[in-house]
């Protein structure tokens, strides 16, 4: 098996890219691509490689490395599959796996496409065995790209049932053979946090054991004025550094999950400013490695 690695989601915008040019191309020992930013739809309904891709892609072959692919829009928990849009979807994905040579691809765990219209944010799923019949398909139609795919523990701002139940509805999603988790330990805290739960109760129920890969990120809590009482949530924003309690719950997840096999560090883009944000997101690298190399060996 390959040794665990430590390395960056790759981002859609010129400016950070560039002020993360040490963190990505030095400090990275892979990277994490989200196929859709790589992508433009034509008028035909098309999918068409853009100039991120094409970018990623002369980084990829000047200096090959792990590369996985990460998604959000795929919606494995549509109950109505569109299968033109499906199938146009696979298509791109074998190309750029093609292109990439992706190990694994995970997508959210939720909705992103309901009724032919997009949503801004994954909807949560009802957390029943018909449910968790509609992932599974999902995710069998995305092994047409790659032998192990995967959901990640999304972040949902209501829930359609207890999210202490989420470990549950992960097992049954993710039953079947080379089925994995994509773990967000930020999520996880996220969660937590606007559910009123202990993080480490909630971080106890999920399917460690099918962990392949975790994700590392910061968030900021919910703007007062958007709430009334000026109740705030926690958000899975991407845009700050990895908070202490999300680095207790990895080194929680490191002990833990014995199938890992990647490490991912996330930061939305146009939220790294300067040099000093850069600096940041270099440190969190050596960080995660730091702890990886520790509890791991």
């Amino acid at each position: 098996m390959s040794a665990i690695t430590v390395g960056i989601a790759l981002v859609p915008h010129p400016a950070t890219l560039e002020l993360l040019g040490g963190a990505i191309h030095e400090l990275a020992q892979h990277w994490s691509l989200t196929p859709e930013t790589l992508w433009r739809v034509e008028e035909s309904g098309a999918l068409v490689p853009n100039g991120f891709h094409a970018q990623f892609r002369r980084w990829h072959e000047a200096r090959p490395r792990r590369c996985v692919a990460h998604g959000v829009g795929f919606s494995v928990g549509s109950p109505t599959r569109e299968a033109a849009r499906r199938a146009a979807w696979i298509e791109r994905l074998r190309d750029d796996a093609r292109v990439f040579g992706f190990e694994w691809i995970t997508d959210h765990l939720g909705a992103s496409r309901l009724g032919g219209r997009e949503l801004t944010l994954p909807l949560p799923l009802l957390m029943t065995d018909a449910s968790a019949a509609v992932v599974r398909t999902s995710l069998d139609e995305l092994r047409a790209v790659a032998p192990d795919v995967g959901v990640e523990n999304s972040v949902f701002y209501f829930h359609l049932g207890d999210p202490r139940d989420e470990g549950a509805f992960l097992r049954a999603c993710l039953r079947e053979r080379r089925s994995h988790l994509l773990l967000d330990v930020h999520n996880v805290y996220t969660t937590a946090l606007n559910a009123g739960i202990d993080a480490r109760e909630l971080f106890d129920t999920l399917p460690l054991e099918r962990v392949i890969e975790i994700h590392l990120s910061g968030g900021v809590d919910s703007d007062p004025r958007w709430l009334p009482g000026g109740a705030t949530r926690r958000l899975d924003s991407h845009d700050d550094a990895v908070p202490e309690p999300v680095w207790e719950l990895y080194e929680r997840a490191l002990r833990g999950c014995d199938n890992l096999r990647a490490v991912t560090l996330e930061r939305m883009e146009q939220t790294v400013e300067d040099e000093a944000d850069a600096r940041t997101v270099e440190d969190e690298l050596r960080r995660a490695r730091r702890m990886l190399e520790l509890v791991r060996g």
